[in-house]
């Protein structure tokens, strides 16, 4: 038996599996078929029939023999991964978050993109250019309404199907809460890696920052480690429930104020939103606690109402 890999069926369409494009007109609501039932194969490939479609669309197919014992291994690898950091970043949070702190709020609006340079053929998986772009506008009471910018760029190459290398450059505008504003470049460069088991999907992200501040002549070296889990509704495919925390930790002092151990944490807690399931864009929009250690003072504490629009390939 074969089923379908990943199928997308939206609510607002009904799904024929048929063998060849000329039978869906045939076809009624009594020959409906799911997605997790056997197909008939045409040639190389299994052809799916959307209602309403002006032409069937190709779905790849795989064996349920070939893929049991790869998914097994993928869970047990997924959940290893997300429990052992979850726990590391856990512990730091609630370390943060037990000292006293000032509170506020705030909105951050954020885009992300992303993509393939060139031309590739869909046998070619691995060893893939790619464009990094994201984009950031944040905004907090105590900072008199405008806080920070952010544009950065960056390139990367994928080195498996899940895992991708980056680098790139960063500028940063921040009106501080007292004093002039100022400007700060930073080098990154991070690993990145993904996966799915419908209806979850788990990310992880490591970035290494080298961060050049003008206020200072030392350059400041950071860590920073996100763990990204999501929940696709299946009653809705384009909503989903997003949940992701992210820990940073300076490795050094410098002259402008960083002190080496636990910088910060963000936790997010929103919903994602696709206008239908072949689109591109999805939006993002929750809850942001972002936890801010101050050597010597009281910690920061911020509530934020978080906007992020991501662009995918």
């Amino acid at each position: 038996p074969f089923f379908l890999q990943n199928p997308c069926v939206g609510r607002r369409f009904k799904t024929y599996l048929v063998a060849s494009p000329g039978r869906c007109a045939g076809l009624n609501e009594r020959t409906l078929a799911t997605p997790a039932q056997p197909i008939v194969r045409l040639g190389q490939e299994y052809v799916m029939c959307v209602r309403k479609a002006k032409f069937p669309i190709i779905m790849r197919w795989i064996s349920k023999q070939q893929t049991t014992a790869s998914q097994t291994s993928l869970r047990f690898s997924v959940l290893t991964t997300m429990v052992l950091a979850g726990i590391f970043i856990a512990g730091q949070a609630a370390n943060l978050a037990r000292a006293e702190s000032i509170d506020d709020a705030g909105l951050w609006w954020a885009f992300f993109g992303q993509g393939e340079i060139g031309q590739h053929h869909e046998s070619c998986t691995y060893n893939r250019l790619k464009w990094w772009f994201d984009g950031h506008s944040r905004f907090l009471d105590d900072a008199d309404g405008f806080n920070q910018s952010i544009v950065r760029p960056g390139l990367g190459i994928s080195i498996s199907e899940r895992a991708a290398l980056w680098a790139g450059y960063g500028w940063i505008r921040t009106s501080p809460l007292s004093g002039p504003d100022f400007d700060e470049h930073r080098i990154w460069q991070q690993w990145t890696w993904s996966a799915s088991h419908d209806p979850f999907a788990f990310a992880l992200r490591s970035r290494l920052e080298q961060r050049f501040i003008e206020t200072g002549d030392d350059t400041g070296w950071r860590f920073r480690q996100l763990v990204r889990a999501q929940y696709t509704f299946p009653c809705n495919p384009c909503r989903t429930a997003v949940v992701w925390d992210e820990l940073f930790i300076h490795l050094n002092d410098t002259d402008w104020g960083a002190h080496d151990g636990v910088n910060q944490n963000r936790l997010f807690v929103g919903l994602g939103i696709k206008r239908d399931l072949q689109g591109r864009r999805r939006t993002e929009i929750g809850y942001l606690n972002q936890t801010i250690n101050v050597a010597g003072k009281d910690n920061r504490m911020h509530h934020i109402l978080s906007i992020n629009v991501y662009r995918r390939p």
